[in-house]
């Protein structure tokens, strides 16, 4: 079973270059100097001696995710770190997740990684061996703050092509205890008095990363220039927005990173991952629909049908999740006194039963071969993008004439579903019209950084109309799960008087969603929001 630690540290070179820090091991200035710091503790050094893994043309560390097997120390095993963004943190903040020893890397991290490993062989491309230090930095109270550790490392390339010999270097990394509060300020407090004694900011992000820039073989330039390009990587940074498939490129790419970012997130199952990895799916086929002009879709369609099917799995558990928040909350705004029968309960098992199996089947899903077929699709098309001749042009005219061409498309459905019987036959053409403006909004997204202010305008009005759609639409499928509530407390001889009144209020809500549908829609669809777009 993986463990997993959040550590937040800051790392700085110790190298000498006149610096008193790299005159003795573990020596360090008197770092009770810093606030809050009232006592520092010393702790006997150890060895610690490091393999760490990726694949040959370094994916991993392309991403700065390191996956290493360490003996020595008090956490000896397999640790795989992932990179985590906070808000108003500085320094370097990684979830560590850890397994314990084994010959080779375990399942349940080698699954966090494979959608940057693909069907590649993880492979150990350096050894670490380090003398660590650790001062232990405690308040007033005897409580520990953080963990300042002195590292003398030796690092070698596990390659017959690699540098002679090890590098060397010595670093400080200052890592903040668990459940610190103010921490930041504390970390500011403790590089004062480290960069006060000559110590420097690290230049790389981590010892695996300067272990592979100082132990790397020697390549032809040639060879350097011809190293592939990450899946991520955006080739047209220099002149991104220029072309239409500049621009178009650029979309697909972030939504393509975002699918591989989420992945480890989506497997953890933490908040939000598996919703947010399904929309970049959804925006991935959506941009491929969109922009046929742009992107040989006799290319693209085959990974739009693959995207639609990794989006259903995704949303398995979710859908079900949302409607089962839809109905509790709903459930809650009734009176006591018109609850009758035992219908939070039966509300709780329905949605446990529909849920069961959920997540197992998407692990199941994302550990599959067709998802990393899929993957491996999506790295094939941006490595050799099947670019169509109007990718050449200037971009905005291109993506303006997408954009519209989806709001001619939404106009025809909205049109479609005010004219529709009320019904079912209305419901379904209101969900066929909240699909198109789910595409136009993704499109008017994509056009963003070619057409400006107009697109980012576009972007929200068309989101406003999708919102008042999904709400329809969540409405007809609470509606018919009520029905199925109703008959289940029949047949168990309990009363199905609060489920039909949940019911009518979700008639209710569907029914002023359609009747705020037209003028919503005689706003948007103004004609100077359409000229905007023009170019």
């Amino acid at each position: 079973m993986a463990d997993t630690v959040r550590e937040i540290e800051r790392k700085y070179e110790a190298d000498g270059r006149g610096s008193a820090l790299g005159a003795a091991p573990g020596r360090l200035p008197d770092l009770t100097r810093a606030d809050r710091v009232a006592a520092v503790v010393e702790r006997a050094p150890e060895t610690l001696d490091a393999r760490y893994y990726d694949t040959a043309d370094q994916r991993l560390a392309a991403d700065r995710l390191t996956l290493r097997r360490r003996t020595g120390g008090p956490d000896a095993g397999w640790h795989l770190k992932l990179p985590v963004t906070l808000p108003g943190v500085t320094g370097s903040v990684r979830d560590e997740i850890r397994a314990p020893l084994a010959d080779a890397p375990p399942p349940e991290l080698t699954a966090l990684v494979r959608s940057r490993t693909r069907d590649a062989p993880l492979v150990p491309l350096v050894r670490l061996r380090t003398r660590r230090t650790v001062h232990e930095l405690h308040d007033a109270a005897g409580a520990l703050l953080a963990e300042v550790a002195v590292d003398d490392v030796e690092a070698w390339r596990l390659h017959p092509d690699g540098a002679p010999g090890p590098a060397r270097w010595r670093e400080i990394e200052v890592e903040l205890a668990p459940g610190v509060g103010a921490g930041q300020e504390l970390l500011d407090a403790v590089e004062d008095v480290l960069t006060g004694a000559g110590a420097r900011p690290a230049a790389a992000p981590s010892k695996l990363a300067r272990a592979l820039a100082e132990t790397a073989p020697r390549r032809p330039a040639e060879d350097a220039a011809a190293r592939p390009t990450p899946a991520g990587a955006d080739r047209t940074d220099g002149h991104r927005g220029r072309t239409a498939g500049d621009v178009v490129l650029r979309y697909v790419r972030a939504q393509v990173r975002a699918v591989v970012e989420l992945d480890p997130a989506a497997r953890r199952d933490l908040p939000d991952a598996v919703h947010q990895m399904r929309v970049a799916t959804r925006r991935l086929r959506s941009a491929f629909r969109s922009y046929g002009a742009v992107l040989d879709r006799a290319a693209t369609d085959p990974l739009g049908v693959e995207l639609r099917w990794l989006a259903a799995e995704l949303g398995l558990g979710r859908d079900q999740e949302v409607l089962a928040e839809r109905l509790t909350a709903a459930l809650a705004e009734v009176p006591r006194e018109l609850r009758l029968g035992p219908v939070s309960a039966r509300l709780r098992t329905w949605s446990v039963r529909h849920r069961a199996g959920a997540r197992d089947r998407l692990l199941a899903a994302l550990d599959g071969p067709r998802y990393l077929a899929l993957l491996e699709g999506l790295h094939a098309l941006l490595g050799a993008p099947p670019l169509r001749g109007p990718a050449a042009r200037p971009a905005p005219r291109v993506v303006a004439g997408a954009v519209l061409k989806d709001y001619r498309r939404l106009a025809r459905r909205i049109e479609a579903a005010l004219d529709a019987p009320a019904g079912p036959a209305r419901d379904e053409a209101l969900h066929r019209a909240r699909k198109a403006a789910k595409r136009i909004r993704y499109a008017a997204e994509a056009a963003g950084p070619a057409l400006g202010r107009p697109a980012r305008k576009f972007t929200r009005r068309t989101k406003e109309v999708q919102q008042l759609l999904g709400d329809h639409q969540d409405s007809v499928v609470a509606r018919a799960a009520l029905r199925e509530l109703a008959t289940q407390a029949r047949r168990a001889g309990e009363s199905g008087f609060t489920f039909g009144l949940l019911y009518g209020r979700e008639e209710a809500r569907a029914a002023r969603d359609e009747r705020e549908l037209p003028a919503l829609w005689a706003e948007v669809s103004r004609r100077k929001h359409r000229a905007a777009l023009r170019v």
